[in-house]
């Protein structure tokens, strides 16, 4: 099911057109509808993406608009692009197209003129952008303009004020400016695509001149890789964790048999591939990765390594789960998982031996586990090719994950040393804030919409467009709590989305994070919803229960808060009062 080979296949793009035919996107557990819309030929990318997204189990139905039609496609409101009605929409834009005529000789025009062109160029489409906004429910990403490597002008481009490739960046400057904080309008990075490829590999002319090809047939499949993020991130599929072998992983060689003193480490040869993949991994750790050991080893001379080596990068510290033993890595995984508090699904497996990665893959195909060579130099950059940690926008929650996770360590001990549930939750101080949405909170209310699995009323999936909107409707309440206690703040990690009636309220969506379950915070969520209502003089709340494979934590909470049910639906009388626990202290921030 899963991307178990390097991240650049080798397959053709026969292979993946032949491939995509036999794919169902209904029967994945996650579904994406993607449109394409381009300037250039594109045969074979939306099958290459389908198959792609196939490996990760989602679903991509896609849609792929005429040649050269993303104008009509966009602006004709009776088009095919509006009947699919896409989440995720790619306008793939190249310079030759884009730029027209002034591509091959823009130096018979004035500097004036030529920076006019390019704002010219621009404004054209941002109104084209500003109609499908209007007029689409989805996701926009632009690709930026890459430069080309060649000038009318050969040598002396370089002395002449504003180039053409000065032309090309200051329009993607201006681009990236422009929707830099705009959540439903993204750019793809295509300059760096043809840099990371080169442009000779990605521009073919004898594909170009016979069907306007301006990615080679060859190429369009890694085209497809650099666009897989998007989907993984929209979708909610990145991964949470890297959990790491040791021994000819992390260091090279065997410390049970080599010794302290033996093994490969460091700024030198053999030992740097090694320490430049630490540095790596301890970058990831900072933005929010968390990292986990699962490797068969004596603990002690393992420990030693991680906290006595002088050129050992990751400490201690920087692992949130740490499991050496002689224990089968099966076992190992399951442990890691459970002590985390997080879905099988959500680690990625990286372990030099390929008898333990074949293991893992057959028991836990939904744990990414990519394929390793036997020279460890190429460790970073199998890493750094994945797509598996994509994110649409990295949040506080994000950065501050593996401090999170620490301070639940500690949680737990607390709790272990407590008499009662009671006497725990009282001994917590537990402080919950409710907030609406905002520019700040929605990139996070969407995001645990996307994960939040156990404690969801629904499991609705809302994209960050989505929740904008949500948010801009008066006839929708949409809000999250954050949760902090003496040990630490736990950020946004509850979400509610209420749909507003006149007689009565509709709970859409209402879930709670994982790691914050079991200390009655949802009651703090449902209290506030139950005193705007009375405020707006609304007498019932309705919501409903959705079961999944996944949701049966949530499954008791509507009868639990006195809810009554009706038919399909659970009712609570908002005249009753709600019982809160005493130990909550719950601020509504204005």
């Amino acid at each position: 099911m899963y991307d178990n080979f390097s991240v650049n296949t080798p397959e053709s793009l026969s292979y993946f057109i032949t491939q995509s035919q036999k794919i169902i996107p209904e029967k994945f557990n996650k579904k994406i509808k993607v449109a394409f819309l381009s300037s250039f030929t594109i045969n074979g990318l939306a099958e290459s993406l389908k198959v792609k997204c196939s490996y990760r189990d989602i679903g991509c139905q896609t849609f792929v608009g005429g040649y050269n039609q993303y104008n009509q496609e966009i602006l004709n409101p009776d088009s095919e692009l509006k009947k699919f009605n896409p989440d995720l929409t790619f306008l793939l834009i190249d310079i030759r197209s884009f730029f027209g005529d002034f591509f091959y000789n823009p130096y018979n025009m004035s500097i004036k003129k030529r920076k006019n062109f390019v704002e010219t160029k621009l404004n054209e489409l941002i109104s084209l952008v500003n109609t499908f906004e209007k007029n689409y429910n989805s996701t926009l990403i632009i690709s930026n303009l890459n430069n080309i490597s060649f000038s009318i002008y050969g040598i002396a481009d370089q002395k002449t004020d504003f180039s053409l490739n000065d032309m090309v960046n200051h329009f993607n400057n201006l681009l990236k400016i422009k929707y830099k904080n705009n959540d439903s309008v993204l750019i793809y990075d295509f300059s760096n695509f043809v840099v990371k490829y080169g442009e000779n590999n990605v521009f073919n002319y004898q594909n170009y001149f016979f069907g306007d090809i301006k990615v080679s047939l060859d190429f369009l499949p890694r085209l497809a890789d650099d666009l897989l993020p998007f989907l993984i991130a929209v979708t909610g599929k990145s991964k949470k964790c890297i959990v790491l072998d040791l021994d000819n992983t992390l260091w090279g060689g065997i410390v049970g048999e080599d010794g302290f003193d033996g093994i490969h480490l460091g700024p030198q040869p053999p030992g740097n591939t090694f320490y430049e993949f630490q540095k790596y991994l301890k970058a990831l750790s900072q933005r929010g990765i968390l990292l986990a050991i699962n490797s068969k080893n004596n603990s002690s001379d393992a420990l030693q390594v991680i906290s006595e080596h002088p050129y050992m990068v990751l400490r201690k510290e920087d692992f949130s789960s740490i499991r050496i033993n002689w224990n089968d890595k099966v076992t190992n995984m399951k442990e890691i998982a459970n002590e985390l508090n997080i879905g099988i699904e959500s680690l990625l497996f990286f372990d030099d031996d390929p008898v333990n990665r074949q293991l893992i893959r057959d028991t836990f195909p939904l744990i990414t586990t990519p394929e390793l060579p036997s020279d460890p130099s190429y460790y970073p950059k199998i890493l750094q090719e994945l797509p598996d940690f994509s994110l649409l926008k990295i949040t506080d929650e994000d950065r501050n994950r593996k401090q999170m996770y620490k301070d639940q360590e500690n949680r737990k001990i607390l709790e272990n040393q407590s008499n009662n549930i009671d006497d725990f939750l009282k001994s917590l101080n537990l402080k919950i804030v409710i907030k609406n949405a905002s520019s700040f909170t929605i990139p996070r209310i969407s995001q645990l919409t996307m994960k939040t699995n156990q404690f969801n009323l629904t499991t609705k999936r809302y994209q960050e467009n989505e929740i904008k909107n949500f948010s801009h409707n008066e006839q929708m309440l949409v809000g999250c709590a954050q949760v902090s206690d003496k040990f630490g703040d736990n950020g946004i990690t509850g979400v509610f989305i209420v749909s507003k009636k006149i007689n009565e309220w509709y709970i859409d969506t209402f879930l709670l994070s994982c790691r914050v379950i079991g200390r009655e915070i949802e009651k703090a969520m449902l209290n506030y919803i139950i005193n705007e209502a009375k405020k707006a003089g609304v007498s019932r709340i309705i919501a409903k229960y959705i079961p999944t494979e996944k949701n049966k934590p949530i499954e008791d909470f509507l009868p639990r808060c006195g809810f009554a049910k009706e038919n399909d639906f659970w009712v609570f009388d908002v005249s009753k009062p709600l019982k809160m626990p005493p130990f909550l202290d719950i601020q509504v921030e204005s």
